[in-house]
């Protein structure tokens, strides 16, 4: 089985960054796409970012796209989502997930393995 601890939430003003963590352990990590996806109160969890098995190849929801950069580093068993220029609309709780599906996918459906999250607030 696979665990997901995120770390590195926080407050941060608007304009501001923050790099959120999430450490797996439990199977070999580079056996596993893996994902950011974040839920706002009173809204759906919503798909953030994704990178494949080696990390050649990302995938960003428009929200974000050339403001947050997902990474992983498979010799740390740890995947990484770098947010800058933060707005207040980011704010939610953010999860990080694990995928087993051969192909990319934006849909939570096709995460197995999730994480408890980590709240990121940002101020305006």
């Amino acid at each position: 089985q696979v665990q997901l601890v995120e770390s590195g939430g926080g407050l941060v003003q608007a304009g501001g960054s923050l790099r959120l963590s999430c450490a797996a352990s439990g199977r070999t990590f580079s056996s596993y796409r893996m994902g950011w996806f974040r839920q706002a109160p009173g809204n759906e969890r919503e798909f953030v970012a994704a990178i494949s098995r080696s990390g050649g190849s990302t995938y960003y929801a428009d929200s974000v796209k050339g403001r947050f950069t997902i990474s992983r580093d498979n010799a740390k068993n740890t995947v990484y989502l770098q947010m800058n220029s933060l707005k207040p609309e980011d704010t939610a709780v953010y999860y990080c997930a694990g995928s087993d599906a051969l192909l990319y996918s934006s849909g939570s459906l096709s995460y197995d393995y999730w994480g408890q999250g980590t709240q990121v607030t940002v101020s305006s």
